[in-house]
């Protein structure tokens, strides 16, 4: 994230720090061509300041891209993927997929440049994913026989396709993020075909 990525940041470095990844996300959304001074002015911090943390626009949005990606996987994990109930834990983990995914909509976007920190928790998460599919497998909500590599990637499209009918900016105060992920769920696990009666 910052020049000096082996060593902690002192409480104010990472205040600016914050400060500097919310304002990129907010002006980049905006415009992803943004330059670092337009990150800088959004953050209220100087030029300076930023280049001081970042050393260039590339820096600046692979620590976007790792920061957005660690916050997706504490979403993930606040599900307890591994040990809740897992039809439980994947709606609680969908909803809050939602919520980050709503927050980081460029960060988490193809705009964003995957740094090689954030495509290693990219490659955790969908390996946690995959496992609780696994435990979802093996209660019988899914076919024994189904990939589920494809299962994941079906439910990752389900998501962005969620995202992308709704604005996400209005996820806190328009659609709840929960009532989409049952929807989310449902349609994973049920499809849209007529249910038995």
């Amino acid at each position: 994230m910052s020049k000096t990525p082996g060593r902690p940041l002192r409480a104010d470095a990472e205040r600016s720090v914050r400060a500097i990844l919310a304002a990129a996300e907010r002006v980049l959304t905006e415009n992803p061509g943004a330059s670092m001074e337009q990150v800088a002015e959004a953050a209220g911090l100087t030029r300076t300041t930023v280049h001081r943390r970042f050393t260039n626009r590339q820096a600046l949005i692979d620590a976007l891209a790792a920061e957005a990606a660690s916050k997706l996987a504490e979403a993930i994990e606040d599900a307890r993927p591994g040990t809740a109930p897992p039809l439980i834990a994947l709606h609680r983990a969908t909803a809050n997929v939602l919520r980050v995914k709503a927050a980081w909509g460029f960060a988490l976007g193809p705009a964003a440049a995957q740094s090689e920190q954030a495509a290693q928790i990219h490659e955790e998460i969908a390996r946690r994913c995959t496992a609780l599919l696994g435990r979802i497998q093996a209660q019988g909500a899914i076919a024994p026989d189904a990939d589920l590599e494809w299962v994941r990637r079906v439910f990752y499209a389900l998501i962005g396709e969620a995202l992308h009918s709704e604005d996400p900016t209005t996820l806190d105060s328009g659609p709840d993020p929960d009532a989409l992920a049952a929807r989310i769920v449902d349609t994973l696990l049920h499809g849209v075909g007529p249910r038995a009666s």
